[in-house]
C-alpha cells in the first residue's frame, strides 16, 4: 500500500479536503502530486545529516516530529477544528530549509496538475502532519531494529514503497 493510500484510510485526505474547502479527489490528486517533494525533503533530511547530530539529518526532522507531539500530529489533522499549521510549517522547514522552496513545491505541483496554488501551500503543512504523524505512530509501534531511530525505520520503509511504485 503506497502513503497516498494509507493517509486516505486514516481519513486524513478526507479531513484536509474539508478543511481546505475541496472535495475528496481534489485533495487526492494534489496529495498524491505533493507527497513525492515531501518524502523526498524526509529522505534528504535523514541521509544528509552527519557533524555533531547523533541521528545524522534525521536529528532535525525527529525534533520538530517528536517536538509537534509526534502521532498526535495525525490526531490534529483528523481533528474536526482547525488544524494548527505552525506544526507543519516546522516540519517542511526542517526537509526543504526554507519556505522558498515549499512555495516552489507548491508552484510546480499547481503548474502540472493545474490545481490552485494558493490551496496546495494551505494543503503542504496538514499534509506533512498528517505524513509525520503516521511516521510517529508507526515508529513508536515498531521495535527500531538495529537500535537505529524507529523513525528512520519507518521513512525508510516509505521511501522503498514509493521506489517500488
Amino acid at each position: 500500500m503506497n502513503l497516498g493510500q494509507i493517509l486516505n484510510e486514516t481519513g486524513a485526505i478526507g479531513s484536509i479536503a474539508q478543511e481546505l474547502g475541496v472535495d475528496e479527489g481534489t485533495a487526492r490528486t494534489a496529495a498524491g502530486a505533493l507527497l513525492p517533494a515531501i518524502v523526498a525533503g524526509m529522505g534528504r533530511s535523514a541521509t544528509g545529516g552527519g557533524g555533531g547530530d547523533p541521528l545524522g539529518g534525521l536529528g532535525g526532522l525527529a525534533g520538530a516530529i517528536l517536538g509537534g507531539g509526534g502521532g498526535g500530529l495525525l490526531e490534529s489533522v483528523l481533528a474536526p477544528k482547525p488544524t494548527p499549521a505552525q506544526q507543519g510549517n516546522d516540519i517542511l522547514g526542517s526537509i526543504f530549509g526554507s519556505k522558498d522552496v515549499s512555495r516552489s513545491v507548491a508552484g510546480e505541483v499547481a503548474g502540472i496538475t493545474g490545481l490552485d496554488e494558493g490551496m496546495l501551500k494551505k494543503m503542504l503543512p496538514l499534509l506533512a502532519m498528517a505524513v509525520a504523524g503516521y511516521m510517529a505512530q508507526r515508529g513508536g509501534q515498531s521495535s527500531g531494529s538495529g537500535g537505529g531511530s524507529p523513525l528512520g525505520g519507518i521513512l525508510g520503509s516509505i521511501i522503498g514503497g514509493l521506489a517500488r511504485r
